[in-house]
């Protein structure tokens, strides 16, 4: 098996020394005919919805470092809806209908408690008026 003399010993550029996710390296020649050590950085999670709703990926945004994400603009956290970098169009859908059908649910709760009071006390005649 030919390693083209990579298989050298290297030193670690940063402090840590053990072999972390954080710390995975690649060996590299330079034009110097030096090994050096090159850090590469860790996979970025797609942005997604909370676990609890299922921890679907969020369409329309970039795979962004959270140190990163603070110096980003933002329109490239979020997208132009309500909830936007948080929640996917059809879990909002889903909340906009369902606040629409609990209002018509307390529309028709007071309609039939406004006709069960008509029912119980029909309204009185007014009384005959005395003319003097």
């Amino acid at each position: 098996m030919v390693t083209r003399g990579l298989d050298k010993r290297v030193h670690y550029r940063r402090n840590k020394a053990w072999r972390t996710k954080s710390n995975k390296v690649k060996v590299v020649r330079t034009p110097g005919n030096r090994l050096l050590v090159q850090y590469s950085k860790k996979k970025v999670a797609l942005p997604s919805t909370p676990k609890y709703l299922g921890g679907k990926p969020l369409q329309g945004l970039k795979r962004i470092r959270p140190a990163r994400k603070a110096t980003v603009s933002a329109s490239a956290k979020k997208v132009s809806r309500p909830y936007g970098g948080v929640l996917s169009f059809d879990l909002v859908r889903e909340r906009i209908i369902r606040a629409f059908l609990i209002e018509e649910q307390k529309i028709v709760k007071r309609v039939l408690k406004m006709k069960k009071v008509k029912e119980v006390a029909p309204v009185s005649e007014p009384a005959a008026e005395t003319k003097q």
